[in-house]
Order: structure tokens, then C-alpha cells, then sequence
């Protein structure tokens, strides 16, 4: 097995996880301050993290493009945390989720167009079965 594929579906198992606390979590709390609450607990724990494991090397190898980008990412995320939350806290767990994996769709249009990667047929074929397997999972 690859690293990267081992990597993949710890992060998806803990994804679920966190969808899983967050829907108990939510129950009693603002989708917004439950998201910034989990925040600020993602950032200290990322931080203690990079201190443990790379120390404080790495940080200054990063270039001012590199920032930019990062941040932008940075708000991207925090406004799909904040969606997220707020769809969780209204909706049922199960189709909330599938709507959210739309991101994949998303993200192979966008890596074609940006990116520069290609659009193969198994890419293509794959895309038109995510999007029916969304539409008939939300639906």
C-alpha cells in the first residue's frame, strides 16, 4: 500500500469522526463559535504538532507565494468549516456529508483548469459517477 493511500484513509476515518463529535457537539451551541472553538483547538494543536515533530526549522524556508497561498487556503477552509457546521447543525448527518463530498468534483474541475492536470477517461467517468451517487444520496 502506498504512504499516501494510508495516509488518505486515516484522514478520512478521523474526518468522520470529527463530522461525528461535531453533529453531538452542536446540539446546544452556534454552528459559528462551535467552529471557531474548533479552531482555535486545531491551531494549537497543529502547532504542538510541527514543535514536536519538524521544530521551528522548517518555518523559515517558507516563501512569501508560499504564505499567500496558505492563507488563502487558510480562509477557504474557515468558510467551509463555518458552512459545514451551520448545514450539520440544520440538517441530518448523513446527506450533509455526501452534499459536502461534492468537494471532490470540485476539486477535479478545478485542478484541470488551474492545475493543468489532466482529464482522462477514467477521471471523467469517475466524476460523472460521483455526481450521480451525490444527487442520489442527498436527494
Amino acid at each position: 500500500m502506498e504512504t499516501w493511500f494510508f495516509y488518505a484513509l486515516l484522514d478520512a476515518l478521523m474526518a468522520a469522526l470529527a463530522t461525528i463529535f461535531a453533529k453531538i457537539g452542536l446540539t446546544g451551541v452556534d454552528s459559528i463559535t462551535a467552529t471557531a472553538l474548533r479552531s482555535v483547538v486545531m491551531m494549537l494543536f497543529s502547532i504542538f504538532f510541527m514543535l514536536a515533530v519538524r521544530g521551528t526549522g522548517y518555518i523559515q524556508t517558507i516563501s512569501l507565494r508560499d504564505v499567500f497561498f496558505i492563507i488563502i487556503s487558510g480562509v477557504a477552509g474557515a468558510l467551509s468549516w463555518i458552512l459545514y457546521f451551520l448545514a450539520l447543525q440544520k440538517g441530518p448527518t448523513t446527506p450533509v456529508v455526501v452534499v459536502d463530498k461534492a468537494s471532490l468534483l470540485f476539486v477535479a474541475v478545478l485542478s484541470i483548469l488551474i492545475l493543468g492536470e489532466s482529464l482522462t477517461v477514467k477521471k471523467a467517468v469517475s466524476l460523472v459517477l460521483m455526481f450521480t451517487a451525490i444527487l442520489l444520496l442527498s436527494i
